[in-house]
């Protein structure tokens, strides 16, 4: 390596790390403000005074979830009379004919429930929303997605706080319905709860602006309306809204002590729907919110916050560029006579990676996993977070572009093992994580030759994570180029929308199963 290239490489390294290390020294301190007592407003509404509250549940091709979804929000322990529900059905699928008969059997118990349709899925979840607004009567918005199984007292537990008038909307923590199914869904575990133990706790302790999650918070609708309501012009519409709320002056709590189960994807092609929509959704929200908060009245601290918060995805295409960089960096030293200063590198890498090691196995210990394999579970997932940086760099990079991409929902399977709503994994990125991989060997092997024993453990971090998502996603490709097409939706009832998965046939003049099943009383339990 010449001189002139390595100082070029050297550079580019020491620029990386200039702006990775504060970002995961930050991570240290979202976890050191969790830590602080927020007392709320706990007391239950006197029963005489309970307000009405309208459950949304937004819906496209749900099918594997659909059921158990609305069975779930009809079992909800709150009065009848002040409760309503909408199943906001935006599917073109069998999806539509379960759910016109379940909401059937649960209206004739007596429970308001509504079948939602719209001439069009214009706007996309967000539509959907702010369409379900206009018919709801509601004081209250609760939104629950497709897959998530609150427990029944999960509105009781989230309006005390409402009692403050400034309150404009309450967050649960999610839970994980499938969390030892794979790898995959244990390292995913790891990142949703550091998120909301940490993250989203320490945010909202320490007086920041901090975000609904899009699932599992209730709205006060006031305050929806004075924010502007749900808009669709970015892939995060909750994100956006929830910025916007703050900025008009309400505040918002979170409890998390109030869990609300869910289905974690349990595909690469799934996860990686799911991650490239919320990573250039972010950035499109910064760039559409951050102009005029950061010219607002605002303390400096939720200034700064906010920008490291809605461009934090930005670290994904920088870990990729230290990915690239981390060995030749070492190479370039050498060639320079800085081969004393090779354990730079080192520290470097070890101060941009143990918060998130700390922060990841504090996560567990406050969940309560098991010690034992804890720290091989954490390396998983800071694994998974390298493996995730190919596509996700690609959408972080549309999203500061303002490229307009459609909504894509994450897939979901429920207690259906097959795959009901298949996605194939994008073959661009699945081609990048194996290039990536296969440059990580070609380092591994280089670094035993040239005895730069300092950055093995890194290169094989980086090897782990690239081939640990780049594989499975060729194999699902593989699978799914043989089985089907793979194209979002097209299953057995796609092509025969009377058809059940279980092989019955719907009846086209009702909408109700041939072959009468047992009755509500029987079957109409919260999954």
């Amino acid at each position: 390596m010449n001189e002139t290239l390595a100082l070029v490489v050297l550079a580019l390294t020491a620029s990386i790390f200039a702006f990775l290390i504060p970002f995961a020294s930050h991570r240290t301190y979202l976890l050191l403000r969790s830590r602080r007592a927020r007392p709320e407003a706990r007391e239950p509404w006197p029963e005489d005074h309970l307000p009405r509250v309208t459950v949304q549940l937004p819906m496209y091709n749900e099918r594997a979830v659909a059921v158990r979804a609305v069975d779930a929000a009809c079992a909800l322990d709150y009065p009848t009379h002040l409760l309503q529900i909408q199943v906001l059905d935006d599917s073109d699928d069998a999806t539509s004919w379960l759910l016109e008969e379940r909401v059937a059997r649960w209206r004739g118990r007596g429970i308001d429930v509504r079948h939602v349709r719209r001439p069009t899925r214009e706007g996309f979840k967000a539509g959907a929303l702010a369409y379900g607004i206009e018919r709801a009567d509601g004081e209250f918005l609760l939104v629950l997605d497709a897959d998530f199984v609150p427990e029944p007292g999960l509105v009781r537990d989230l309006l005390p706080p409402f009692r403050d008038e400034g309150v404009g909307m309450v967050q649960a923590a999610w839970g994980h319905l499938n969390r030892e199914r794979n790898w995959l869904t244990r390292a995913q575990a790891y990142l949703l709860d550091g998120h909301f133990l940490f993250e989203q706790a320490g945010r909202y302790r320490a007086g920041r602006f901090f975000n609904f999650n899009g699932t599992a918070g209730i709205w006060r609708r006031r305050c929806l309306v004075a924010a502007g309501g749900w808009q669709s012009d970015t892939l995060t519409e909750d994100l956006d809204v929830s910025y916007r709320a703050q900025m008009a002056g309400w505040r918002f709590v979170y409890l998390d002590d109030v869990v609300v189960p869910a289905e974690i994807p349990e595909t690469v092609a799934a996860l990686e729907v799911q991650q490239r929509r919320w990573a250039q959704g972010g950035v499109q929200t910064g760039r559409k919110i951050l102009p005029r908060l950061l010219r607002g009245d605002f303390r400096i601290g939720v200034k700064v916050e906010a920008v490291i918060h809605l461009f934090g995805h930005v670290a994904h295409p920088l870990t990729w560029a230290l990915a690239l960089l981390l060995f030749p960096s070492a190479v370039a030293r050498r060639a320079l006579g800085l081969e004393y200063l090779l354990g730079v590198d080192v520290l470097l890498f070890t101060a941009a990676t143990v918060p998130f090691v700390v922060f990841y196995w504090s996560a567990g210990e406050l969940r309560g996993r098991p010690r034992r394999g804890r720290f091989r579970e954490v390396l998983r997932t800071l694994a998974l977070g390298v493996g995730l940086s190919a596509p996700v760099s690609r959408a972080v990079a549309r999203g500061l572009r303002g490229a307009r991409d459609p909504f894509v929902r994450t897939p979901k399977r429920g207690t259906d093992r097959r795959d009901a709503y298949r996605v194939s994994a994008v073959a661009f990125d699945t081609r990048v994580k194996l290039a990536m991989a296969s440059l990580m060997t070609v380092y591994l092997v280089a670094a035993v030759a040239g005895g730069y024993w300092g950055q093995l453990p890194f290169i094989v971090l980086f090897l782990s994570g690239y081939v640990g998502l780049g594989v499975p996603a060729l194999r699902e490709r593989l699978v799914g180029s043989k089985g089907s097409t793979g194209v979002e939706g097209e299953d057995d009832e796609k092509r025969d929308p009377e058809r059940r998965a279980d092989g019955r046939r719907l009846r086209p003049d009702a909408g109700l199963l041939v072959g009468a099943r047992a009755e509500v009383a029987e079957e109409c339990e919260a999954a």
